[in-house]
């Protein structure tokens, strides 16, 4: 048999939170009117309805222990919502924070990309072509008109290169044999027949 010390700090740890979501752990509370078993939420409903009963049969005692029981749970209750909201707004911070240390390193990013092709003259803005002289009548020729040719007539056309003859291939020499060169002679030119 066990000893009444072991059994009765048993029965403390049981009510006790463990660092788990008390919100929906269910718990074994023992009542004046026995066992109650539920959710935080669950067991201050069922205290507070038996707390109304006890107040309807005049028994103003049991109604306050009731009360008190409720009491217990709902403080218990709200201890733990009070510490899930400190975590939520823990998290919100922290992801806020991470949200604009992203948006900075986004802007870095830009910036660098920005100043990298501002130095690009391939990015850089370019001029506008201007036409001096619209001429309606002149047919376009794609050309961009230069001041120097303003006043002059469209050159005729150019006359016809000279064709060229096509080369002929070079003859190659015969090589001499190693044994027909006397030393020394091999870097010589030979005479031409």
């Amino acid at each position: 048999m066990r000893s009444s010390k072991s059994r009765s700090r048993a029965k403390n740890n049981r009510n006790r939170p463990s660092g788990g979501n008390v919100v929906n752990r269910v718990f074994d509370s023992s009542g004046p009117e026995g066992k109650v078993r539920g959710t935080p939420q669950q067991i201050i409903d069922k205290y507070n309805q038996l707390a109304r009963d006890a107040q309807l049969s005049n028994d103003r005692v049991a109604a306050e222990n009731f009360q008190q029981h409720a009491e217990h749970y709902l403080r218990l209750l709200s201890e733990a919502q009070r510490e899930m909201e400190a975590r939520r707004e823990e998290q919100e911070r922290q992801n806020r924070e991470r949200q604009a240390e992203r948006d900075r390193e986004r802007a870095e990013r830009q910036e660098r990309e920005a100043a990298a092709r501002q130095s690009d003259p391939a990015e850089a803005p370019q001029p506008d072509v201007m036409d001096f002289a619209p001429e309606a009548s002149a047919p376009e020729s794609g050309l961009v008109e230069t001041p120097e040719s303003q006043g002059e007539a469209p050159p005729a056309e150019a006359p016809a290169k000279k064709e060229k003859a096509p080369r002929r291939p070079r003859a190659r020499k015969p090589k001499a044999a190693a044994e027909d060169t006397p030393a020394g002679d091999g870097d010589a030119p030979e005479a031409a027949e």
